[in-house]
């Protein structure tokens, strides 16, 4: 099959790989329809190390299960499926606490002899607790949609779910990458009376309005906090959700909330220290987050998206093809696109 490999930086290739089978009597073999390019995919494409082995790529894909294990029963040869970002048992007691991310069984696509989600098959281990069958036909139009259901959705859910968004709350958002975009669909959907984006893409910003911001904040740092905090009569957020992962997002966001507020980080820190000294102590502010359980929440989020609810297939602004995988990486790392479909 040919497939992705990262074999450093800015060093994407498509290349033939052997054929996934299974392996184990819980795996299940998926022939990918759709895939796409993560932005935390954009991290090591910009700073991986040269590798003469390479590194399949992509967490992130629908697809129809071709085989299953002897010990597979919740799907079948021709189920159309999404699978979450992590392989996992579902069953476990950290799955059981909502960390699907820390799973017993669990793993990660591209690492362990398990294939990338951009190419043509992947080995799904732990298959029963992973994938979800979808009720809709291969050639949907909503297939895009029920696409981010394996990371963005879920984990912009996840955000507004740890930051505790409820009705009536201000929420401000700090990126407008893809995940902070469906961080404004979530917040809107668990009750948000006012939603603030922060961004500086005004393609993107005007999809964070149309997804349910009232308000844009092009400005950072201390600049984007007096701004903020102008709109908020001087108190800050309720809430904020920091999809972006720099040091200054994390600044911005601890000085945007309101005291007592909650602050929830989504983007992978790309620093190891930040300010949570004796002024973030003593302004009670809570500091939550992580890596989602996205698994978690496909069945809650599913009926919405099948409804058209919410529509956040709309993050996907271009369509790339196996072949132009390569492109897709270069033209999201030059901001040309908001986040790449790829479609085998």
């Amino acid at each position: 099959m040919r497939a992705a490999v990262m074999y450093g930086a800015g060093d994407v290739r498509i290349e033939h790989r052997p054929d996934p089978e299974v392996r184990q009597p819980t795996d299940a073999v998926v022939r990918t329809l759709l895939s796409c390019v993560c932005g935390s995919d954009l991290w090591p494409y910009a700073s991986m190390p040269a590798t003469g082995t390479g590194r399949p790529m992509g967490h992130e894909f629908l697809g129809v299960v071709e085989e299953t294990g002897a010990e597979v029963s919740r799907v079948k040869a021709g189920d159309l499926v999404v699978a979450p970002f992590t392989y996992c048992d579902n069953t476990c007691d950290r799955c059981a606490r909502g960390v699907h991310f820390s799973c017993r069984q669990g793993g990660r696509y591209g690492a362990d002899g398990v294939e990338g989600g951009q190419g043509e098959a992947v080995r799904v281990p732990q298959a029963d607790g992973t994938l979800v069958a979808l009720p809709v036909a291969a050639d949907s139009g909503l297939l895009p949609s029920l696409l981010t259901l394996s990371d963005v959705m879920g984990t912009g859910h996840h955000g507004a779910v740890t930051a505790g968004v409820g009705r009536g709350d201000s929420v401000l958002v700090i990126g407008d990458g893809a995940v902070g975009l469906c961080a404004v669909i979530a917040a809107g959907r668990l009750g948000a009376e006012r939603i603030l984006l922060m961004g500086r893409h005004t393609e993107r910003t005007d999809l964070g309005r149309d997804f349910g911001a009232g308000e844009v904040i092009a400005e950072r740092g201390a600049e984007g906090v007096a701004h903020v905090r102008d709109l908020t009569g001087g108190d800050g957020v309720d809430k904020v959700i920091e999809a972006v992962g720099s040091r200054q997002a994390l600044e911005t966001a601890l000085d945007a909330v309101v005291d007592g507020g909650t602050v929830s980080r989504l983007g992978i820190p790309q620093y190891e220290q930040g300010p949570v000294g004796p002024s973030t102590v003593l302004r009670n502010i809570t500091l939550t987050g992580g890596a989602s359980p996205a698994r978690a929440y496909i069945d809650e989020l599913l009926p919405d998206v099948l409804d058209g609810t919410i529509s956040p297939g709309r993050v996907f602004d271009r369509t790339f093809s196996l072949d132009q995988v390569p492109d897709a990486y270069r033209a999201m790392a030059d901001r040309q696109v908001l986040k790449a479909l790829i479609a085998l």
